[in-house]
């Protein structure tokens, strides 16, 4: 027998279907489970592991992830690994690097940065999604499904640039939106608080969401306000999905304003009602207080426009350094959700030069005092200096808010987990322990088998997959096994790059990625495409 044929003994089985957990054996064959129950002695195939003690599960999905770069580069991917992470959906907040052409990749590698970095020998050899699909197929240490990033398919066909897009331009972003989805993306991202995306009308969105729709994907977009108009956004979110005929997934949903603490009862009802109208939505969210994402995101768009030789240009410009300010200051920017700056709350992530390493950790407020500077004129310095890669972590949310909305039924997980920099984000090695040992074992916000199946069954139920996310005979070999006793997540703010403990085996199809804990050398990790015919005509 091959390493693909197994018998799991006497684990604690949860079967991400929300089902109270039971304890059976598991035999696969050749990659795919082949029974769930009792196995007598002798029955067996292949090795056998002895699960006594440990809870088996379906491998987890990360439906919010930025390893983009790094499922191509990363062959140990600890992160995702050590957590029981089996697929990631990539492709996020509307800018990954397909579809593009030469010009606009070259953009997206600078705008990007902060996100992912730009990793040693890598070949920016792909501009389909097919190409980057392909990429995957060559072999990773995790499943990969895209979703087509709006602001890339955008930027691609207009630049990066402010204003209308025109029927033409609109009808060419249909194009290669259409194309996307027959080459196996599972729906459209957007970044809507993001350049060039946050320079489209709502009509630019519903155009490509009816493209989406033909072929059965989804939507989900990083909106147009996480602050003070937060609810206005999820209604100009469903209304697109009504209009569009879209499914809809509200990705990294969280209510982190002052204004919306306490209020998650006024988005349920939303989603309820949108429900009841006959739209299929959900959402995804991370067990943490803090966000994350490129430094200058905060700026005003119209700074934005054109990329960072024009942004350094603005910025260098007396009249428009002082319009900036008054924005950032006083009037609110858009970058920033409309809102004006809280320096205390925003810290450095990640840098590029290493004569910046003093700051990582720092809030701006206390970065601007060691320079000597007021925080406003810190920023801007800082982020040209730094070429504008640096990385930031905001601290704004509201743990009632977070429970609340874990605790939603059409809840599902995301880690929005970002790799790169110096002092990224916990939330890449630590999300989905989080999950299981803290909100589920500790606090009891969520039950063991419900904190599963938001990783699992409800997951690949939104990514229409028909046989991954539960342990049903005829499914993909997927499996996480683990100590649900001693799951824990141990990245911190300080160490954000610590792996998770508690997982002891995890398979991809059959294969051993992670070994009592250690992971293994195979990357049998592949695209997840969707399938290319059309649902409705």
């Amino acid at each position: 027998m091959d390493d693909k044929t197994f018998t799991i003994r006497g684990a604690m089985v949860i079967d991400g279907s929300e089902a109270p957990a039971t304890r059976a054996d598991l035999l696969v064959i050749d990659g795919v489970i082949a029974r769930v129950g009792s196995i007598l002695r002798g029955e067996e195939q292949g090795k056998v592991i002895e699960a006594d003690g440990l809870t088996l599960t379906p491998g987890f999905i990360d439906l919010h992830s930025h390893s983009d770069l790094a499922v191509l580069t990363d062959h140990e991917h600890l992160a995702k690994v050590t957590q029981g992470v089996t697929l990631e959906v990539v492709g996020q907040d509307g800018l990954s690097y397909v579809p593009s052409s030469e010009e606009s990749l070259h953009v997206l590698r600078e705008q990007l940065y902060g996100w992912n970095g730009e990793p040693k020998g890598l070949k920016w050899n792909f501009h389909s999604v097919a190409d980057y699909l392909g990429e995957v197929d060559k072999g990773a240490a995790v499943n990969v499904a895209y979703l087509i990033p709006h602001g890339s398919v955008r930027m691609m066909v207009r630049g990066n640039v402010a204003g209308l897009s025109s029927k033409d331009e609109l009808d060419e972003m249909s194009r290669v939106v259409t194309q996307g989805m027959q080459e196996g993306a599972v729906g459209l991202s957007a970044g809507l608080t993001y350049t060039p995306a946050m320079y489209a009308d709502d009509a630019e969105i519903v155009a490509l969401c009816r493209v989406v729709a033909e072929y059965g994907g989804y939507y989900a977009p990083h909106h147009r306000n996480y602050g003070a108009q937060f609810l206005d956004a999820v209604d100009d979110c469903i209304q697109i999905a009504r209009e569009s005929n879209v499914a809809l997934h509200l990705t990294h949903c969280h209510m982190s304003a002052p204004i919306n603490h306490g209020r998650t009862g006024l988005l349920f009802e939303r989603l309820e009602k949108a429900e009841s109208n006959g739209l299929d939505v959900t959402l995804d969210s991370y067990p943490y207080l803090a966000g994350s994402t490129y430094l200058h995101a905060m700026l005003p768009s119209w700074v934005q426009d054109g990329g960072n030789a024009a942004m350094r240009a603005r910025l260098s410009d007396r009249e428009n350094r002082l319009r900036v300010i008054h924005e950032l200051t006083v009037s609110g920017s858009d970058g920033n959700q409309g809102g004006t700056m809280n320096w205390e709350v925003v810290k450095i992530a990640g840098i590029e030069k290493s004569e910046h390493l003093k700051f990582v950790g720092l809030s701006l407020v206390e970065a601007a005092h060691i320079a000597g500077k007021q925080p406003v004129d810190f920023y801007l310095d800082f982020i040209a200096a730094e070429d504008f890669k640096a990385s930031c972590i905001i601290y704004s949310g509201h743990e009632g808010n977070l429970r609340a909305i874990m605790a939603h039924p059409r809840h599902m997980v995301g880690s929005d987990g970002i790799l790169a920099g110096t002092r990224p984000h916990p939330r890449a090695y630590g999300t989905f322990a989080r999950y299981l040992g803290h909100y589920a074992r500790q606090e009891r916000v969520l039950t063991l088998e419900g904190a599963v199946a938001r990783m699992t069954g409800r997951s690949a139920a939104r990514l229409r997959l028909p046989d991954r996310g539960l342990l049903k005979v005829g499914y993909k070999a997927d499996l996480v096994l683990f100590n649900a006793g001693t799951v824990v997540d141990r990245a911190t703010y300080e160490t954000p790059k610590i792996p998770a403990a508690g997982f002891e085996y995890v398979w991809v199809g059959g294969v051993l990625t992670l070994k009592d804990g250690r992971r293994t050398p195979h990357l049998p990790g592949r695209a997840v495409r969707s399938k290319a015919t059309k649902v409705r005509s």
